[in-house]
């Protein structure tokens, strides 16, 4: 189905689902916390990996790990231990710049955070940017350690870039420093002599508020009422303020932070929910799984490198025979759901000239003969026949031989689980700036196509021919 021929209401509306998604998810925290909020309104049950469980058919479950990472899973009605899983596989984290253990930084009467950079950033379009901090804190009550979630939100935080009259050579080619250049600027000693912060001298030595610009600790400790002395530590994620919103003349731009990859941890969460109707003649697992960490590798527990979906996949699978989850992987198909790169228009070059996807053509089919994507003949042609099911259009991508390539957790899983897997994602511009831009109607096309894949894959699974 062309792009046009998709009804402008339901384009709209599910675009109008992904940007509020996004603005709730300034951080992967905020993100899973979306998540779990969409999932238990659907009735699903959240299992803790430190209990034991009772996994039947017609289950509606998830899992949260690190509060970052999270699995949701629903089981066929005609479910046995043995059968398979029908997973999408996305990520819950971005490139972005994050607060440091000791950020507490001041020069020329500037008082400024010191910052990370996380992931592959575009790191020249967070200047002139109007931050914020969002992200979790870990504090001290009454009952014991809690994980609190905060999201300051109004502008605290601001990387000036340097005038053009002080460095006009800089300019030609920006390429800041990015521990001296990506510092931001909190507020200027003048004020602070006019306006006290919380006094955080009184802290234990050792305290983690001593560490920080003490403007800083006010901020946190007044959205979560708690006392400097109280916080034991943070996960603080940059983030712009400026909303993610419909734009472009015809509203069929998305622009917005994070869509790498919040697009799809949401097309894919709206595909399983629309699927729900048709559980009771599934024989396998549906699942979706997203992780963090996919920005710096997975190498985390919580990330894709984990033995995490592993160990989820084994206990859904108890019951059988010994062999059970063995038995379970043959029947089981990932697909590794992360943006593509859209043709530029002023870049067209840098695109292979015979894969070149466009907004509004439909998800993309990731290739790579190096096996950065985990995309064979036979989980294309898998994909295809579902797409086809679902009248989606799709795409291909192929980069240039003279270019690198980027990677998912596509060929982690795959190689980790011996998991057939096929690499998608929807075309975009801009990835890892700090806000990027997609098309309007990829959001419902890829809602459709995962909807599908729920749907049909495993009667399509049956009647391949080996």
């Amino acid at each position: 189905m062309a792009a046009f021929k998709l009804d402008r209401a339901a384009v709209l509306k599910s675009a109008e689902g992904l940007i509020d998604f996004v603005n709730k998810g300034p951080s992967p925290y905020h993100v899973v916390e979306e998540c779990k909020r969409q999932l238990m309104e659907r009735n699903f049950t959240e299992l803790k990996e430190k209990e034991s469980w009772e996994i039947k058919p017609n289950g509606l479950y998830f899992v949260v790990n690190n509060f970052s990472t999270i699995i949701a899973f629903a089981v066929g009605g005609q479910y046995k231990p043995g059968n398979g899983f029908n997973a999408v596989g996305a990520h819950t984290d971005s490139p972005c710049l994050k607060v440091k253990p000791r950020s507490n930084r001041s020069r020329c009467g500037y008082l400024q955070v010191g910052v990370e950079c996380y992931g592959g950033g575009i790191w020249h379009t967070w200047f002139d940017r109007d931050l914020t901090v969002a992200g979790r804190v870990v504090v001290r009550s009454s009952e014991g350690l809690e994980h609190k979630l905060v999201h300051i939100k109004k502008p605290i935080l601001c990387v000036p870039n340097v005038c053009i009259h002080l460095a006009r050579d800089d300019h030609l080619k920006f390429a800041p420093n990015k521990e001296n250049h990506i510092l931001p600027v909190l507020a200027t000693s003048t004020m602070q002599e006019l306006q006290k912060p919380i006094d955080v001298s009184s802290c234990p030595a050792g305290s983690v508020a001593r560490n920080h610009t003490p403007h800083l600790i006010t901020l946190l400790c007044k959205d979560l009422s708690c006392s400097p002395g109280d916080v034991l530590d943070f996960d603080l994620h940059l983030a712009d303020t400026q909303p993610a919103t419909v734009g472009g003349a015809l509203d069929e731009f998305i622009h917005a932070p994070r869509l790498d990859n919040l697009f799809n941890c949401y097309t894919a969460l709206q595909g399983l929910f629309d699927s729900l109707p048709s559980l009771a003649e599934e024989t396998n697992v549906r699942m979706v799984a997203m992780f963090d960490n996919e920005e710096v590798g997975s190498q985390s527990a919580q990330g894709a490198g984990s033995s995490l979906l592993e160990f989820i996949m084994r206990r859904i699978s108890n019951g059988g025979s010994a062999v059970a989850f063995e038995e379970s992987i043959p029947k089981s198909f990932l697909v590794s759901a992360d943006q593509a790169h859209a043709i530029h228009p002023n870049y067209s070059e840098k695109h292979e000239y015979n894969h070149t996807p466009f907004l509004h053509g439909g998800p993309v089919l990731k290739l790579n003969a190096n096996q950065r994507y985990a995309t064979t003949a036979i989980t294309a042609s898998i994909l295809r026949e579902i797409a086809k099911k679902a009248s989606v259009p799709l795409q291909e991508v192929v980069v240039r031989n003279d270019s690198s390539c980027g990677s998912t957790i596509g060929p982690i899983l795959s190689a980790k689980l011996g998991l057939r897997t096929v690499d998608i994602g929807s075309p975009q511009l801009s990835m890892h700036s700090i806000r990027e831009m997609a098309c309007t109607t990829g959001v419902l096309q890829s809602i459709l196509l995962y909807t599908s894949y729920f749907n049909n894959f495993t009667t399509l699974d049956a009647s391949i021919k080996y």
